[in-house]
C-alpha cells in the first residue's frame, strides 16, 4: 500500500496565511490549483508573444506539486521563514527531507517521475514562471482580502505586488496589466459587457 496521494490529498487541510485575520481561509490545496492555472497561463503568453519555447503542461505539473513538503511540514509564514538567514536555510533542509518523504510513499517504478517533479523541479526552465504564479496568487490573496474589507493585507499587497513589479518575465506584466484588475471586481462587474 503506498500512501502519496492520500497524503496530498491533506494539503486542503492546511491554511494559509495563519498569522493574518482573513475574511475568507486559503488552504494549500486550492493555492496550489490556482498557482498550477496560473503558470500555465505565464508560459503561453511568454511563448504566443516573446517566442518562448516553455512547456505550459510541464509548468502546470511543477505547480500542481510545488507545494508538496507542505503536507509533512504546514505553511511556515513568511515573516517567521525568512526572520534571518539561519531559519531561512535550516527550513530549506527541512523543506528538503519533507519533499524527500513524500516522494518515499511512491512505489518504486513511479518515484523517479515524481522525484524530477517535486525534488527537481526549480532546474526546469518553466521554473521561473511557477514562482511568479505563486507570488501573483498571493498578491490576488491580498486583493480578495482587501476586497472584503480586511485591511490586515495592505502592506502585504504593497510589498508583493513590488516583488512582482521586479521580476524580469515580460509575461507577468502582461498579466498584471490584463488579467489581475478583474480580481478587484465584483461578480455583477465581471459580467458587465
Amino acid at each position: 500500500m503506498h500512501h502519496f496521494f492520500a497524503y496530498l490529498s491533506r494539503l486542503k487541510h492546511i491554511n494559509r496565511w495563519n498569522l493574518m485575520r482573513n475574511v475568507r481561509q486559503e488552504n494549500v490545496m486550492e493555492h496550489t490549483c490556482e498557482v498550477a492555472m496560473i503558470a500555465h497561463g505565464l508560459t503561453l503568453i511568454q511563448n504566443a508573444r516573446y517566442g518562448g519555447a516553455l512547456d505550459p503542461q510541464r509548468a502546470a505539473v511543477l505547480a500542481l506539486y510545488h507545494e508538496a513538503g507542505e503536507v509533512i511540514t504546514g505553511d511556515l509564514v513568511t515573516p517567521v521563514k525568512y526572520y534571518n538567514p539561519q531559519i531561512t536555510g535550516a527550513f530549506k533542509q527541512i523543506e528538503a527531507l519533507a519533499q524527500e518523504k513524500v516522494c518515499d510513499m511512491l512505489p518504486e517504478d513511479l518515484a523517479g517521475a515524481y522525484r524530477g517533479i517535486i525534488l527537481n523541479g526549480e532546474t526546469e526552465p518553466e521554473w521561473p514562471y511557477v514562482k511568479a504564479a505563486d507570488r501573483i496568487c498571493a498578491y490576488l490573496k491580498c486583493v480578495e482580502e482587501l476586497k472584503g474589507g480586511n485591511s490586515e493585507f495592505q502592506k502585504a499587497a504593497q510589498s508583493i505586488l513590488r516583488s512582482i513589479q521586479a521580476l524580469k518575465l515580460e509575461a507577468v506584466g502582461d498579466f498584471m496589466a490584463e488579467f489581475a484588475p478583474s480580481y478587484a471586481l465584483a461578480l455583477d462587474e465581471l459580467n458587465e459587457p
